[in-house]
């Protein structure tokens, strides 16, 4: 496989793989290739910057080999805690974030914990109301692949 950055007759750059050097030739001849932008078929290769290898005399340091069953980083079963505490603990309001809080904090509502979403503009006016809120560092688990 080869990767080729490569450019449309109207500007667009764009990067595709081929099976060769030739295969792309092959395709281009026949106009197979085609800008990811814009559709156009007048395309051609782009100039690439060349992968440059460390220095010869530098070793190069060994792969970490780590199980797949650890956490790749040491931030994940803090954030897995996070989010379990908030499943038990907290009620999901989805898009009804915004008016949810405001509710509470007017007393309008029954105060409990919640979380949702906001657009920032929501988020943005709860904060200006001193409505107390903080973002969540991750998604919600039906947002999350």
């Amino acid at each position: 496989m080869i990767r080729y950055a490569l450019k449309c007759s109207e500007g667009h750059g764009f990067d595709s793989w081929f099976q060769s050097a030739d295969a792309y030739e092959a395709l281009a001849a026949r106009g197979l290739v085609s800008c990811a932008v814009c559709g156009g078929t007048e395309v051609a290769k782009a100039l690439m910057a060349p992968r440059v290898a460390a220095a010869e005399d530098a070793p190069a340091p060994a792969p970490v080999e780590k199980p797949l069953s650890q956490p790749a980083h040491p931030a994940e079963p803090m954030l897995r805690a996070m989010r379990e505490h908030l499943a038990k603990n907290s009620t999901y309001v989805g898009g009804r974030f915004a008016t949810e809080a405001r509710a509470m904090h007017l007393g309008d509502a029954e105060t409990r914990m919640i979380h949702g979403e906001a657009r920032p503009e929501e988020a943005r006016a709860l904060i200006e109301e001193g409505i107390p809120i903080a973002p969540l560092p991750f998604l919600p688990p039906d947002k999350a692949n």
